[in-house]
């Protein structure tokens, strides 16, 4: 039960009778599903769960039932629920400005985060593009980097291509979508979308025809071979370095993103990262393409940008892709290309705030024996006669379903397995969202030793009770 008094203090709706608080859950869940239109969620099946509040890690529904957050909220808390310096940051911004417009205007708040993500970020990307969502963010880079080429001097007018990966997953604009490539996400939507140069992702093996991942090698020749082919007609390169989240937790071979590099500047390419889900800490570095010493030509942010407080997004570029875009008005080489709330000083606040803790708490310091108790746990994990294979990179980690291990036989689809245990791991105190019959752990940066350890006991159980 929750408690009554924190949950009347909250206005009840004029319709529905004070008769405690348990009777307002109800209307709030009948309204959920009469009126919320759920992402990524078929309605028709839809049981309500009401998060009510949270602290730390720990998430408090409406009857007063704890979980663990093991999905970090969707890939974007970093800090926990309810960090103080976090709030603290975003009543005292709210006490200046809530909102002014980034187009033509600016603000303090927003000048000095542009500045701080600037100096964290790898060197070179020094322009900020601010916008709403990790889609967003991917979908300026996309539309920068073909005008780019048409202002770039001397102009390259035929480079209309972009190259991406397999299994891809880049946000739900049409532009994302087109360089997506999960089927179930996309293939709808294609007759509105332009069709992008496809190479096999270099981290799982085709979905299609189950032909295993080609090596490091095969990747790197398939790539260079598409460059030399449409040597002139490609505009970029877009890809998730190191780690594919939405694929199903797949994970690139060391190198690859290095190779990738080396061929895109070989070539005269540009090179799109998107770290809408890998970035900020979560593969144990602060952006995933450090690990590989990599600087692209464009950084797309999102998610943990404000360590999942206010939806902000940004993509980073360099002085070269800037400066294409500098004219008199009358040139026309503006990017005219925006979002109400790009620059919202509220999220840059709650984002420097964030940048602080990194530093102060040393959070990325801290990850090391974090990563080794989840791979503590994986061990003991992949053992379990349901699992076909675990894959884990930084605070992060998938866990395959399937229906015979020997073989790795695949569950039937239908079956929802993934799902299944997902929700059965609600009844041991942590909430996990799956991709497919990937079983998805993906806590906070801040999650304790022993949180840890509980989310994992949490996850192997519903993995149990939905596999038998």
């Amino acid at each position: 039960m929750a408690d009554a008094t924190s949950v009347q203090a909250d206005p009840a709706p004029t319709d529905v009778p004070p008769s405690g608080p348990d009777a307002r859950a109800d209307s709030l869940a009948a309204w959920d599903r009469e009126h919320v239109w759920h992402a990524f969620t078929q309605m028709q099946e839809y049981e309500p769960l009401l998060i009510d509040r949270g602290t730390g890690c720990t998430l408090v529904d409406t009857a007063g039932r704890r979980y663990l957050d093991g999905s970090a909220s969707m890939w974007c808390n970093v800090h926990g629920h309810a960090h103080p310096r976090l709030d603290a940051a975003l009543f005292s911004q709210a006490g200046k400005v809530a909102h002014t417009t980034n187009l033509g205007l600016s603000n303090p708040t927003t000048i000095e985060f542009a500045r701080r993500l600037v100096e964290v970020a790898p060197a070179g990307l020094e322009k900020v593009f601010f916008t709403g969502d990790g889609s967003s963010a991917v979908e300026a880079a996309l539309k920068i980097a073909f005008q780019y080429w048409l202002q770039a001097d001397p102009p390259r007018e035929g480079r209309t291509k972009f190259v991406a990966i397999g299994e891809a997953y880049h946000g739900d604009t049409l532009g994302a979508v087109a360089v997506g490539g999960v089927d179930r996400f996309t293939s709808v939507f294609a007759p509105l979308t332009f069709e992008p140069i496809r190479l096999p992702s270099p981290g799982g093996a085709c979905p299609s025809t189950g032909r295993p991942a080609p090596t490091l090698g095969e990747s790197l020749a398939l790539l260079e071979r598409v460059l030399v082919t449409h040597v002139g007609q490609i505009a970029a390169m877009v890809m998730e370095p190191v780690m594919q989240a939405a694929a199903g937790i797949w994970i690139h071979p060391a190198g690859y993103l290095h190779g990738v590099r080396e061929l895109t500047r070989r070539h005269g390419v540009l090179l799109i990262l998107d770290e809408v889900a890998v970035g900020f800490g979560r593969t144990g570095t602060m952006f995933a393409c450090e690990r590989e010493r990599v600087v692209p030509d464009f950084l797309c942010l999102a998610k943990g940008l404000t360590a999942g407080y206010l939806p902000m997004a940004a993509t980073l570029t360099t002085a070269q892709v800037w400066n294409a875009f500098l004219g008199t008005y009358a040139e026309r080489r503006t990017f005219f290309h925006g979002h109400t709330y790009g620059g919202n000083p509220l999220a840059a606040a709650v984002g420097l705030a964030s940048l602080d803790i990194f530093r102060d708490e040393r959070v990325l310091e801290s990850l090391p024996p974090k990563i080794e108790r989840l791979q503590f746990h994986l061990d003991r994990i992949a053992e379990l006669p349901a699992v076909g294979a675990v894959r884990q990179c930084g605070l992060v980690a998938g866990i395959d379903l399937v229906a015979d291990k020997t073989s790795r036989r695949a569950y039937q689809w239908q079956e929802q397995r993934g799902m299944k245990a997902s929700l059965a791991a609600r009844r041991h105190g942590a909430i996990l969202r799956p991709l497919g019959d990937v079983v998805v752990l993906w806590p906070p940066l801040s999650i304790t030793l022993d949180e840890i350890d509980r989310l994992c006991h949490a996850a192997e159980a519903g993995i149990r009770d939905a596999t038998g």
